[in-house]
């Protein structure tokens, strides 16, 4: 049944949000590095995420031994997750027309998304698909029909952007993004991509809360402002 204004809230259709999650930035602002090759993925910007237990993605339980603030912040990349939209140069380190290298992305045979993925690209091919439910689409479009595409292939769900920061630049411009986990890490890069060039200024659109962990970092959670309710 569809719901209406009679509707009890608590059983309202949740909307579909727009989510970041583990976004590493420098205490100088960087968010990845300026260039990426096969042997040095995140360029000169790798301290960003050295002690980041990656197996914290996929939930608290796959972790050994205590559980900190840090696991339990970085868990949350996967819940109500139906498809991510990611970047090409997250996918591989080639840019221009695709070459028939057999290349299926960082992961190897097991990518840790398990749902449809879009990568955006001005180069469209045939997608890519995995045993574990991971299908990579090759898209050329821009935000908005990004968007629309990702809750075609998973309706109902939250759609993750998953970097670069140029693709999270890019969903900003477009104010299309809901919520952002950022991390703090407490070194300097002193080159690479800014998460927020000049002129992006984006918060205001955002409610931050802030926490600090132990290890030195400071998780930032941003949430859309919501706008106040219309009186009749």
């Amino acid at each position: 049944m569809a719901a209406d204004s009679t509707t009890p809230p608590h059983t309202q259709p949740r909307r579909s949000r727009v989510r970041v999650h583990n976004m590493f930035v420098s205490l100088d602002g960087y968010a990845a590095g300026s260039f990426v090759t096969h042997d040095e993925p995140f360029g000169e910007a790798i301290a960003l995420v050295q002690g980041f237990d990656g197996r914290a993605i996929a939930g608290i339980d796959t972790l050994d031994g205590p559980l900190s603030v840090d696991h339990a912040m970085t868990s949350l990349w996967g819940q109500g997750i139906g498809v991510e939209i990611m970047g090409r140069r997250k996918f591989g380190p080639q840019s221009g027309p695709w070459t028939d290298d057999d290349w299926r992305g960082w992961w190897g045979e097991e990518p840790p998304f398990e749902t449809p993925v879009i990568v955006l690209t001005h180069h469209e091919r045939e997608p890519i698909e995995f045993d574990n439910g991971t299908v990579f689409h090759f898209l050329d479009a821009d935000p908005a029909d990004a968007l629309q595409r990702a809750r075609d292939l998973a309706p109902g769900t939250d759609v993750r952007i998953g970097g670069g920061p140029r693709t999270v630049q890019q969903f900003l411009d477009a104010d299309l993004i809901d919520f952002m986990h950022l991390v703090i890490q407490p070194v300097t890069i002193g080159s690479g991509t800014p998460l927020f060039p000049e002129g992006l200024s984006p918060a205001e659109r955002f409610d931050i809360d802030t926490v600090s962990t132990g290890g030195g970092r400071t998780h930032q959670l941003w949430n859309r402002k919501q706008e106040p309710p219309t009186r009749e």
